[in-house]
């Protein structure tokens, strides 16, 4: 299969070009920065700074697009939120152009989006959401909302457009990485009250949620990549301290977030989203870390710790 893949040199793309070239995929990516997409992927994915490399003959099978500015990465002035709009709705209409002119359109094209798009829920009042809901009127759900209309576009050339809303994701990277060096100097603990609801995957079930979509004709609309199981900010904390034999004994306050990571704080670690994978179960997606403590040990021993 030729699979044109955006966002492919950050923490989840990177592990999905692994994965395919393994399976031994052709691979072309649209990246910006050619050098260092070339040092960090190796030789093998054929590498494009612009789509007009792209002949209008060329057969690609599937896209995947990933590309995006880090949400957590930074506070949400009016210019980052600006950043994080374009870095996501500019890529993915290059994308829909690109097939509009193709003589041999993709079959499908599976697009990020995040969990976000429903908004958050205050600690304890948490009910659980699924695919069905609609978001609530806030920053997240707008960005998401935008971005997945973009993607449908594709649709009116005949692809099938599934969109993964991913939650949390646990790995070699990512939210984990910046959270490590903090528990490991017995710095972990609650983030505000602790009750918030957590809605997570594994990193290798998330490769796994790709290829069933990717593979399964069947398979079009909105998709939760999340785990079954979400936990409070507080069972996440003390599973995760407790596999690094470490206490989880401090308390963030909300305030301190508040005035360190201003809305990005408020919204992304005071507040939770409960969130099921309703249709993935329905279409009998097995997960292999289906709990957050089997996740955890999973992602620790590919830090090469526990």
């Amino acid at each position: 299969m030729h699979i044109l893949i955006t966002g492919g040199t950050g923490f989840i793309g990177s592990a999905l070009v692994r994965l395919f070239l393994n399976q031994g995929h052709r691979l072309t990516l649209y990246v910006r920065d050619y050098a260092a997409a070339r040092l960090k992927l190796g030789p093998e994915p054929d590498l494009v700074r612009h789509l007009d490399e792209i002949s209008n003959t060329a057969r690609i099978d599937a896209i995947i697009n990933l590309a995006g500015e880090g949400i957590a990465n930074e506070r949400w002035t009016r210019q980052r939120k600006q950043v994080l709009l374009e870095s996501r709705i500019q890529p993915t209409r290059d994308l829909v152009q690109l097939v509009a002119r193709l003589e041999h359109r993709p079959a499908v094209w599976l697009n990020s989006s995040a969990i976000g798009y429903y908004g958050t829920q205050l600690p304890g009042a948490e009910s659980p959401l699924t695919e069905a809901d609609s978001g609530q009127p806030e920053y997240t759900h707008d960005l998401c909302r935008r971005w997945e209309a973009e993607a449908r576009k594709a649709e009116v050339h005949g692809i099938r457009v599934c969109l993964v809303r991913t939650g949390i994701v646990l790995g070699n990277g990512g939210m984990l990485a910046q959270l490590l060096p903090m528990y490991r100097m017995w710095l972990g603990g609650r983030i505000g009250s602790g009750r918030q609801m957590m809605s997570w995957i594994q990193l290798q079930d998330l490769l796994a949620v790709f290829q069933h979509l990717l593979n399964s004709p069947s398979s079009q609309g909105v998709y939760n990549a999340v785990a079954p199981e979400p936990v409070t900010q507080a069972t996440f904390s003390a599973t995760l301290a407790s596999l690094l034999r470490r206490p989880a004994l401090m308390n963030l306050r909300a305030s301190w977030v508040r005035a360190m990571f201003g809305e990005m704080g408020d919204r992304l670690l005071l507040q939770g989203q409960h969130v099921k994978p309703a249709r993935l179960q329905a279409e009998s997606f097995v997960y292999n870390y289906p709990d957050v403590r089997s996740a955890l040990q999973v992602s620790l021993c590919d830090f090469g710790l526990n």
